[in-house]
Order: C-alpha cells, then sequence, then structure tokens
C-alpha cells in the first residue's frame, strides 16, 4: 500500500550524502535529518511567493501557507509519488482578482471563483488521463514545451528585478555570488545545500549591516521607498506560538467566475512545463503521470479555496532548487509539506520566514529562476530542435517576447490576458496555425516534362595493358 501510495522509498547510498555525479531519485531518500533539511530548502524558496501572493490578493497569507503544505500532500498522493513538486499559491489569478475587487467583489467572491476554477482544471486533468497524453503532446511538441518551461522560468525576472533587488542591491549581489560558489565549488552534502548556504549567509549580512550602518533607505516589498532595517523581527516578537488561520465560506458569482477561467490556460502549461522539465531531470517519462498531475493541481486549487485559501500550483522555485541540488526525493516535499502545516498553527515561524530581507530572496530567485529557463533549453537540445526551420523560431520567438516581456491584451475594461498565459496562447496557436498552412497540399501547377531530359550515355573507361 505504501509503495503504491509513493511512500516506499530507499535509502540512497548511506544516506549522509548524495553518491558522487549520482541524483536522489523521487523514489529514494537520504537520512531523515538531511530529508528534513532539503525540506527545508523546498519551505524557503516557497515562501516568498506563496506568502507574498495572498497578501496581494487580499487572502490570509498563514492560511496560505498552511494549505500549501495539504495542497503538497494531495498533489504526491494523486501523482503516486513519482512527480517531485511542491504546491504554492498561484499567480495567475492576482490580475482577475484585482478585477474581481474592483467591481465590488468580495474575498467570498473570489474565492468561490478560484474554487470553480480549480474544477474546471480538474476536469482538464481527467480529460487528458482518459484521453491519454499524447493529446497534450500534440498540442506541447518538444519545441513548444521547451518554450513554455523557458516562459515559466524568465517570465519571473521582473520579480527580482522589480521587487527583491531594488531593496537591497548589495545583499542581493552578494547573496547571489554565494549561492553561485557554494553550488559551484562545494562538494557532497554541501553543494547540495547552496540555496540554503545563500540564505543564511544573506540573512546574517544584513543583521550585520543593521548593526553597523543602521537602517536602509530603499524601497520595501511594496516598492516605496523607506527607511527601515534589513531584518526587522517585530512581527516575530509579537506573533503567538499557535493559532488557526481565519476561514471562511467561498461565494458563487456568474461574472467573476467568468473572469477567473482563462487562469486555467495558465495552470495547464504551468503544470506541462512543471512536469517536462522534472522529466528531463530525472531522466524518467513522465508523460504519462500528466493528467494525473493536473487533476491534482486542480484538486488541491478546489479544496484550498473552499475553506477561504490562495489558488496552487506547482511552483517554479522548487524546480530551481532539484535542478540546484539534484536531489528529487518525494520525501523531502513530504518534509515540505509537513513543515508548511507547522508554519501555518504557528504565525511565529510563518512571521520568521517573511522576515526574509528582500535583497537575500533577489539573490536567491535570479539564479533559480534562470536555471529554470535552462532547462527549458535542455529541452530543446535534446529533441534536436532546428530553429533554422521558420515555423520553429518565428511563432516561438513571438511567443517568448509576449510572456517574457509582460506583454498584455485587453479584453474589456476589466479584463486582460498577459505574461505566461498570453505567451503561451501565441506560441501553441502560432506553432500549430504555421503547422497546418504547412500541412495543406499546394493548388499551384506542378510542370511534369513529357519526356526525360537527354543527357549523355557515360563514359566507358577502357582498360590498357601494359
Amino acid at each position: 500500500m505504501t509503495e503504491r501510495l509513493g511512500l516506499g522509498w530507499s535509502l540512497h547510498g548511506d544516506g549522509s550524502a548524495p553518491l558522487p555525479g549520482a541524483a536522489v531519485m523521487p523514489g529514494e531518500r537520504l537520512s531523515w535529518p538531511r530529508t528534513l533539511g532539503f525540506g527545508a530548502q523546498h519551505v524557503v524558496a516557497m515562501f516568498g511567493a506563496t506568502f507574498v501572493f495572498p497578501v496581494v490578493m487580499g487572502l490570509d497569507p498563514n492560511l496560505a501557507i498552511l494549505m500549501s503544505g495539504v495542497a503538497t500532500i494531495i498533489f504526491l498522493l494523486v501523482v503516486q509519488g513519482r512527480i517531485p513538486s511542491y504546491l504554492g499559491t498561484s499567480a495567475s489569478f492576482v490580475g482577475a482578482v484585482a478585477a474581481i475587487k474592483a467591481s465590488g467583489g468580495s474575498t467570498a467572491t473570489v474565492t468561490g471563483a478560484i474554487l470553480v476554477a480549480g474544477l474546471v482544471l480538474a476536469l482538464v486533468g481527467v480529460t487528458i488521463h482518459l484521453a491519454g497524453p499524447a493529446v497534450v503532446n500534440r498540442v506541447f511538441p518538444p519545441v513548444v514545451s521547451g518554450a513554455v518551461v523557458l516562459l515559466i522560468g524568465l517570465n519571473l525576472a521582473p520579480v527580482v528585478a522589480d521587487i527583491y533587488w531594488p531593496q537591497d542591491q548589495w545583499v542581493a549581489l552578494t547573496t547571489m555570488a554565494t549561492v553561485i560558489a557554494a553550488g559551484v565549488l562545494l562538494r557532497g552534502f554541501w553543494g547540495r545545500l547552496a540555496v540554503f548556504i545563500g540564505l543564511v549567509a544573506g540573512f546574517v549580512l544584513s543583521w550585520v549591516l543593521d548593526t553597523l550602518s543602521g537602517p536602509i533607505t530603499a524601497a520595501d516589498p511594496t516598492g516605496q521607498v523607506t527607511e527601515h532595517l534589513r531584518v526587522d523581527l517585530a512581527g516575530v516578537a509579537s506573533a503567538e506560538w499557535f493559532g488557526l488561520p481565519t476561514l471562511h465560506s467561498p461565494a458563487f458569482s456568474a461574472s467573476a467566475i467568468l473572469l477567473v477561467l482563462p487562469g486555467v490556460i495558465a495552470l495547464v502549461a504551468e503544470n506541462t512545463g512543471h512536469v517536462k522539465a522534472v522529466g528531463e531531470m530525472t531522466g524518467d517519462d513522465l508523460d504519462g503521470n500528466l493528467g494525473r498531475a493536473i487533476f491534482a493541481d486542480g484538486l488541491a486549487t478546489a479544496v484550498a479555496s473552499s475553506v477561504g485559501g490562495a489558488p496552487t500550483t506547482t511552483y517554479a522555485e522548487n524546480i530551481g532548487v532539484m535542478a540546484a541540488t539534484r536531489v528529487y526525493s518525494t520525501a523531502a516535499y513530504w518534509m515540505a509539506a509537513a513543515t508548511a502545516l507547522l508554519f501555518g498553527l504557528c504565525p511565529k515561524f510563518g512571521a520568521l520566514i517573511a522576515a526574509t530581507p528582500g535583497g537575500v530572496l533577489g539573490g536567491i530567485t535570479v539564479v533559480l529562476y534562470g536555471m529554470i529557463g535552462v532547462l527549458g533549453v535542455k529541452i530543446w537540445i535534446k529533441a534536436g530542435v532546428d530553429f533554422a526551420v521558420p515555423a520553429n523560431l518565428v511563432p516561438i520567438s513571438a511567443g517568448l517576447i509576449v510572456g517574457i516581456g509582460g506583454v498584455s491584451i485587453r479584453v474589456t475594461d476589466d479584463f486582460s490576458v498577459g505574461g505566461i498565459a498570453l505567451g503561451t496562447v501565441v506560441t501553441v496557436a502560432g506553432y500549430h496555425a504555421t503547422a497546418l498552412g504547412r500541412r495543406r497540399p499546394s493548388t499551384r501547377p506542378v510542370a511534369v516534362p513529357s519526356a526525360p531530359p537527354p543527357y549523355p550515355a557515360p563514359a566507358v573507361r577502357e582498360e590498357v595493358s601494359a
């Protein structure tokens, strides 16, 4: 039974460290203390966005952290431990939520609309599972899926440039350099903890700078320039050790539901890109589990929003952690989920992680997001995608710039499509439209010669005897 649920892990080596040059596969684990450490890395990687996006959408961040742990457990059970993944707060609905709030919608209306979107996503997952992954493979061939993975990583670049990095550029630069140096120069177990080492180093550096030079005048997480300490632990001191998040029931509005449904496109693309990226890293063919993954994400979103939580999705940040550590063990994700549950029930721990300086997050995410983008390029290289073919080059180029640049199309005064969703639509629609044009038979008359042209008879070489 445990094996069927993906809970039967074999010990990797002696459990003390990954074997030289080897990866810890999803069905393997290191010793439990080390597995807990890797799980903590995943919590750190997802925490910033998972905590910030609910705040932007007017939802309870502590509940979002708690439900991210629940969502991750749901996901791991549904995919039977074959796809390592953490489900954090999705940003795909931020624009739609803003439109709902602007039109007078309540928080309950927001979560009700998201719940319906989650159910639709789950239905899409069931359809893909029954029809087979070939359906998705036809829609997302390597040239397209590589672009989607690239979009997932590089679309997050403005988050670094506009939110995290400006908060403390020198701490961000130092943290980035520490992550790079640790990931490249350190060997064995410590090399796999490069992200965590960068986090600790950046946190300590920020505290030292506060002690020596006092507050910094720079942008805060909202973008407003203020004078503030880099490390603010006031929220930690005032937070309770234990407390239940605020729950509420969803309400349903047809207009609000219509606003959030296009976000399902982005979630299908994100999940497909995630499965492709994980398959590329682990060397496993995970296409057969794609329907399960999409269904699990939809189910997790519906469960989270049913109690007032935020929508969920597979997290790009955690793909970056796996790429950096080469530890794909789902046991680490169970540890991460358990840690998130504790954080969700303990406001003090949540406040501590939330106190991570923005400059530190900037240094970490600039590496992680870039590594995700490179995985998309790796898909292209492995599949031998030929960009000398215009049908590969032209629509993919357009979709990448639309998605990475944040281009948007305003459909109505209150609704627009942009970012990953629009970039994916341009990439997929452009590629398949040009492919359809290539397959259409030509109506131009073809000249057929009445007789073969005269060719000279081949010369006969005569042998000359001596």
